[in-house]
């Protein structure tokens, strides 16, 4: 057990090595290798610029998710060019029907929503087939920048209300009960879909009625069927 203290505590060391003279372009650069290539420990840098420079708290937001998005740039070009080849050879027909339906009903939450959650979510996975079923480029952009703002948004904050430490926890609890996580996000993000539908259609048929009363001739109709 000290051995892998000693492993993890050496391979931080290393990665705070490179990044301390980026500066705050640090968490860009770091964003973009993890999206890009290979899986880094995101919410432990992040967290630890955070913890270190409170002040700049929303710019690291920020550049974490642009980082993020600009590093999926790579896995795009990989899955517009050849995905869907990559994608049927690794699911099941019916897996790939489900998930290019997904894609075809909501293009942007299919992505945005992947993009919020932590470890161990197979959200290369995700990138590779918003690609390959030929997402509007400008749209892939901003559905993850969306989705990882948001996922750092609250990283942040937990950061700066119990500390690095708490985050450390946070990972840790989501890696071995990944599944009920994924279950509670799935819950809440159905119940806010659903809400947003009934207020949608509550607007719509209040600009209905709006529009009724302002029409002499429906008036009129109404009195005289009133009458």
């Amino acid at each position: 057990m000290k051995t892998i203290k000693h492993i993890f505590s050496a391979y931080g060391k290393w990665i705070w090595g490179i990044l301390a003279p980026l500066g705050v372009w640090g968490v860009f650069a770091i964003a973009a290798v993890d999206a890009a290539f290979m899986g880094l420990p995101m919410d432990a840098i992040v967290a630890g610029y955070i913890y270190k420079d409170p002040h700049r708290f929303l710019l690291y937001v920020v550049l974490a998710a642009a980082g993020s998005a600009f590093g999926s740039i790579v896995i795009y070009i990989i899955g517009y060019t050849g995905g869907e080849v990559l994608l049927r050879k690794r699911l099941s027909p019916e897996r790939f029907q489900k998930i290019h339906a997904s894609f075809d009903k909501h293009e942007f939450l299919a992505l945005m929503f992947p993009a919020m959650l932590p470890p161990p979510t197979p959200f290369k996975a995700v990138v590779l087939a918003a690609a390959a079923f030929e997402m509007n480029f400008g749209r892939f952009m901003l559905a993850i920048f969306a989705g990882r703002f948001f996922r750092f948004l609250i990283l942040g904050v937990l950061t700066l209300k119990f500390g690095p430490q708490f985050v450390d926890f946070a990972v840790h609890i989501v890696a071995h009960r990944f599944r009920w996580v994924l279950l509670a996000a799935l819950v809440g993000l159905a119940a806010w879909l659903i809400l947003r539908r009934r207020r949608s259609a509550k607007r719509s048929a209040q600009k209905e009625n709006a529009a009724g009363m302002e029409n002499p001739r429906l008036r009129s109709e109404q009195n005289s069927s009133g009458n």
